[in-house]
This record gives structure tokens, sequence and C-alpha cells, in this order.
């Protein structure tokens, strides 16, 4: 059972990183976003207006430049060396600091490879571009490190199938505490807390969250009755009524990752509306599992989709595209999107995610998460899809 990433999976991608960038000129990184520091070193951390920032040259260890108060924390969790400064703004800017580190690794002068020139900054953070402070050549590349996690290696898979799992068990507890009455805060905290709790026992010592909160979670997101044809709702702890249609959401953090999985549900008997939408819905998902192959574009899902959509005359419920990456972030390029022309390989992982939307009425979605094999996809996220298996008595 694997919990996170192997020192031997940080490995694989700094030498696959340090190959590429390396055959373009680029002597290494300086890497600012949350999602690409782990990516390349297992540090997870909350970003604040505190500058946190990988900075590596190519044939040395990396240093991991953060906070005095991450110092304990980035130590326990990755293997690089680790340095400090004493707070944000302090008397000399962090930024001041994270370019002498530059300087000392020998990148002065040299082609530096960055996901931005600078911390993204946020809760007030002000300060200078790394542009500003160094006197070296910066590089975005941004959409390089994004392609590379584009294609999961076995172990991300793993990870990924391990989410699914307590995904799939949260979503069953979340549907066996659904009842008319409850509100949708008290279902979801009673489903997600005894989610983690099995995630906790099951995975061991060695598992650790990379976000705050708990690590599986089950719940609503305010998508209840007319609120479900709302696709990106929030929560208002509604009551759940009888006639309602609900649409779910669950996933687990393992290692990082985060698999999606959601489902349309109906309290009570459903009407022949409902039944009609909820059938055209899973009628969309069915065939976007099917358009998803190799050597296939992401625009040819989305665009089979939507035609579907206008033939069955829904388009007017339309509201977004088929489905999305996924991986450390819960949205990733590339996107089954009829915008998107990225050819489809093995080893992608997608939700697949096409919904109906009748406002005022109600949303009709599943979402799976699915991996590309050599002649379609596999589904990782396997709870129960038909409508009589939704259907809260």
């Amino acid at each position: 059972m694997i919990a996170r990433v192997s020192e031997g999976e940080i490995a694989r991608r700094r030498k696959e990183l340090e190959e590429k960038l390396g055959a373009e000129g680029i002597a290494g990184t300086c890497l600012f976003s949350p999602h690409n520091v782990f990516y390349f070193s297992r540090f997870a951390f909350i970003a604040t207006e505190r500058p946190i920032a990988l900075a590596w040259a190519f044939g040395k260890r990396p240093v991991l430049f953060v906070p005095l108060l991450e110092r304990e924390h980035a130590g326990e969790a990755c293997d690089v060396e680790i340095a400090t400064y004493p707070e944000y703004p302090d008397e000399r800017h962090p930024m001041e600091r994270l370019a002498d580190i530059l300087r000392e690794l020998g990148l002065e002068g040299k082609r530096i490879g960055v996901d931005s020139d600078g911390y993204g900054g946020g809760y007030g953070y002000r300060g200078p571009k790394l542009s500003e402070v160094l006197e070296a050549r910066v590089v975005v590349v941004a959409q390089e490190l994004e392609r590379m996690m584009w294609i999961k290696s076995p172990e991300e898979i793993e990870l990924l199938r391990e989410s699914a799992k307590w995904a799939n068990l949260a979503h069953s507890l979340l549907q066996e505490y659904t009842a008319p009455g409850l509100t949708e805060t008290e279902i979801s905290a009673r489903a997600s807390l005894e989610a983690s709790a099995a995630v906790f026992r099951a995975l061991g010592p060695d598992y650790r969250p990379t976000k705050p909160g708990l690590p599986a979670h089950a719940g609503f997101r305010g998508q209840v009755g007319p609120g479900s044809a709302v696709p990106h709702a929030i929560t208002t702890n509604a009551r759940i009524k009888r006639g309602d249609v609900l649409v779910t959401g669950a996933t687990a953090d393992v290692g990082g990752y985060w698999a999606e999985l959601e489902r349309t549900m109906i309290v009570g008997k459903p009407t022949e509306e409902q039944r009609r939408y909820f059938e055209l819905m899973l009628a969309a998902q069915d065939l976007a599992f099917r358009e998803i192959k190799p050597g296939r574009r992401c625009a040819d899902v989305d665009r089979a989709v939507r035609e579907f959509f206008v033939n069955e005359g829904t388009e007017a419920y339309w509201r977004h595209h088929t489905g999305h990456g996924l991986g450390i972030r819960m949205h990733e390029a590339p996107f089954l999107d009829i915008g998107d022309d990225t050819v489809i390989e093995p080893g992608m992982v997608f939700s697949v995610e096409p919904g109906i939307y009748i406002p005022g009425f109600a949303g009709f979605r599943h979402s799976d998460t699915v991996v590309v094999t050599e002649d379609g996809v596999e589904r990782l996220t396997h709870y129960p899809r038909a409508l009589a298996d939704l259907v809260i008595e």
C-alpha cells in the first residue's frame, strides 16, 4: 500500500528536468509555485506572504529556501539542503537573500529556468522580481514543467488509485448518511470524518496529508435541489428534502494526489423528467469514455460530447468542458475542451464529467477519474453509476 511519493520518484523527476532544460543551455532552476516545489522535493506547505523557493544548480544538491518557521517542517519532508531567512519583510528582503544563494550555487550570469520571475505573492506580499536582484537570464519554463506532469508515472498512478479507493469509501458513507431532514454540512462532516479516520488507520505512520483539514472528504458543496444546477456552487447548509437532486463530490489526499469522484443522487422516487436528464448525462459520460484514446486530441472528445448534447436538444443546459487533467492539483492541463488540441497519450489522467444543468430545476453530473491506456481508458473510481444505485429511499 503506497502512502507517499518515494525518493526514487523525486530523483527520476529531477533527472528528467535536468536533461530537458540542460539541453536548452539552462544551468539550473528556481521554482516558487507550491505545486512545483512539491513535485520536485515532496515539501508541501501553506503558501503565505513568506516566499518559499526550490533553488537548484544542475549537478548539485537542490536547496529549499524557507522562512525560519518552516525549517523543521521542511527537514522532515524531504532530503534537500535547507536554507532559511528570519521573516518577511524583515530588515533585508528574503528575495535578496535568495539571490545570495543562487550566487553561491554559481548561477549568476547563467540561464535560470523559473516558473515565474519572482514569488507569486498574495497575503500582502510585495517584493522585487528575481531578475531585479540577480544578474542572470531568467527563462520562464512553466509550460515545460506542466508538460512533465501530463504523463503520470506508475507510482503516481498508484497514488491516484489509492486516492480513488478512499474517495469511494467517503462517498459510500455520504450516501449511507444522506436522509431527508438533515443538512448537507452535518452529513458531509460525518462521512468525511469517518473516512479520514479510516485513511489514517490503514495507511499508517508514513502517511502525511499535504493540505490542512481532513484528508478524505465527501459532500454536496451547495448542489442540493435547485442548487444542483449551479456547477460550482458553495455550501449553504441546505436541508435535504424528498424530490431533491443532489450532485456530490468526494476525494482523498494520498501523497499529494487527488482523484475526483462525483455522482448525481435523487432523494425519493425519481420523476420522469429527472430520470430523462440523468440517463442523458450518463450516456454523455459513456460517450466520453469511448472517445478518449491515444492519438486522438482532447478537443475531439469534447466536440463529440457537445454534438451529443446538440442532437439531444440539451445544448442550452451545457456549462463546461468534458473534463480536465488530474494529479497534485484538482485541475491540471490538458483539458478535454474543444479549444485544446493536445494529443492524448498513455499515462495521462483525466476527470470525465460532462454535465447537464437546468436552471431552477436541477443539475446532473457524474465525474470519474480515468487513466489513459494503450487502447482506451481504465477507470480508477469504481463507485456505482446507475440511477437505481443512487436513489435515496
